[in-house]
């Protein structure tokens, strides 16, 4: 069953992607130490899973396992409150790589009207059972024609995108050359 989150579960989907991105070359790069990486990556995912719940969509998949935070940008959204202040005491001497990851990202986001989807994740002991494919596609029958947009982390993640319709732009990378696939969905 695929439900809308709700306030209540911000932290346990924050600490869901937490969990699924640790694996990611891009979180060892936002955070070099293995032992804060978790907490850390959890307290920045609440600051936009909060958001999204508020602004956007984010849908759980039974209660947990799996969770897809989208924004809609087919018109003005507003920054998360005291986003800077929160980003800064989540990431503390990480802060510098979190902004600059912003920064690209933000380089390199369409302006087109689209549903960009900021977060997919399924817990590692539920991959390979099609629970992200079902997430997308719930999403993308509610898009209504609109286009879509991600930034797919792994080669994998890039794959199963594609999979759904998701063509590849040129990709980006971080300092230590970590790459990001910059990914869009037309509008049907």
């Amino acid at each position: 069953m695929i439900r809308p989150a709700e306030p209540g579960d911000a932290q346990a989907v924050a600490d869901l992607i937490a969990t699924a991105f640790l694996p990611l070359r891009a979180t060892a790069y936002l955070v070099p130490e293995p032992e804060r990486r978790h907490r850390i990556l959890a307290a920045d995912f609440r600051i936009l899973v909060e958001h999204a719940i508020e602004h956007g969509q984010v849908d759980i998949v039974d209660d947990g396992p799996a969770a897809a935070v989208w924004f809609p940008m087919t018109g003005p959204l507003p920054e998360p409150p005291d986003h800077d202040a929160r980003l800064a005491a989540a990431a503390g001497d990480c802060l510098e790589r979190f902004r600059l990851l912003d920064k690209l990202f933000e380089a390199n986001h369409p302006a087109e009207p689209h549903h960009h989807l900021a977060f997919l994740a399924v817990h590692p002991d539920r991959h390979g059972r099609g629970i992200g494919s079902r997430l997308l596609d719930h999403h993308h029958a509610a898009l209504g024609g609109t286009a879509a947009y991600l930034e797919a982390s792994s080669p994998g993640s890039r794959d199963l995108y594609a999979r759904h319709g998701y063509q590849v732009r040129e990709p980006f990378a971080l300092p230590d050359g970590t790459l990001f696939w910059p990914m869009w969905r037309p509008g049907r």
